[in-house]
């Protein structure tokens, strides 16, 4: 039977393997369209025409962020909680960190005024004097003052001090200790300083505070515990402020502007003597008494044997 014209008759090598089937060239099968991609023109022409919406930026979890809250007459900046980096498993780098935070200072409209205070919540997150300062930079920036460090970490708070800013050392939060702390809790362990506590720096610490330095006039040293500046006092001094006056502020030079026991408030003498030797500021007959510290000691020492306790040589 002769072939037909109008169609190619093509065997299918795989069905009928005995017989060679040619296939006329002038046949040609038809083309398939394939898809090439678009010019730049193109490209450009489409989008002019018809422009993609804008995808909504993601929501930005508070968690993960610095924040700022208005709290009156200053602001304060929230750290982010959780892990600290992205070694711990953090969301964000500390350099991401900082550049998420400026870009937010710099593109929303400002609600503070020039030079409004900000009081950095640093809680239990590790910063130490590089990282203050680069905060610190970029709240100068959008006219903003760091001043103050509350942290619970005492590198923090060490570092603060160091720098100059004011600091309110924090006790250490359990977190799976949900019940009230009972009577009569111990005091926080002793926050070392091994610095010069400059004019309006204020250190805050729910235990004793010990100063491997001086503290100048217009500084302030608060603490729940006693205070010991081993250098020249000659700020304020503020011990037992949670209203235990059985608490002791002592310095090497006592020269302060005011000196506080509990409750009860001294102001410095109107003519300072010129011999400075180490001094004792206690509570006595409901009044606040210096003593030098040595005859302190010696007085304690005899009411210490008073009580029943016997002396020794030995140590």
């Amino acid at each position: 039977m002769a072939p037909d014209d109008s169609a190619a008759a093509v065997t299918d090598s795989g069905l009928d393997t005995g017989t060679d089937t040619a296939i006329d060239a002038s046949i040609v099968a038809p083309e398939v369209p394939v898809d090439k991609p678009a010019t730049s023109a193109e490209a450009a022409g489409s989008e002019h025409s018809s422009p993609a919406p804008p995808q909504p930026a993601p929501p930005i979890d508070p968690r993960t962020q610095l924040r700022l809250r208005n709290e009156g007459d200053h602001l304060v900046l929230l750290m982010p909680s959780g892990p600290q980096s992205e070694a711990e498993g953090g969301a964000l780098a500390w350099g991401e960190l900082l550049q998420h935070f400026r870009q937010r200072l710099n593109g929303g409209e400002p609600f503070w005024q020039p030079n409004t205070v900000v009081h950095l919540a640093a809680s239990d997150r590790l910063l130490d004097a590089r990282q203050l300062q680069a905060l610190d930079d970029i709240l100068t920036a959008a006219q903003l003052r760091l001043k103050r460090v509350i942290t619970s970490r005492r590198q923090t708070a060490m570092a603060a001090v160091t720098v100059g800013y004011s600091v309110d050392q924090l006790e250490a939060e359990d977190t799976l200790v949900q019940s009230p702390p009972p009577p009569g809790k111990p005091l926080a362990e002793p926050l070392y300083l091994q610095t010069t506590v400059r004019s309006g720096v204020e250190i805050r610490h729910p235990g004793t505070i010990v100063v491997l330095g001086d503290a100048n006039p217009g500084s302030s040293l608060v603490a729940e515990g006693d205070i010991l500046v081993w250098g020249r006092l000659r700020g304020i001094a503020h011990a037992g402020f949670g209203g235990d006056r059985d608490r002791y502020i002592m310095a090497l030079q006592m020269q302060p502007t005011q000196l506080r026991l509990a409750d009860l408030v001294a102001r410095a003498p109107d003519s300072p003597g010129t011999d400075y030797l180490p001094e004792v500021a206690y509570v006595g007959n409901n009044a606040i008494r210096i003593a030098q510290a040595q005859a302190f000691a010696r007085q304690h020492f005899d009411a210490t044997l008073g009580q029943g306790a016997q002396p020794t040589d030995a140590f």
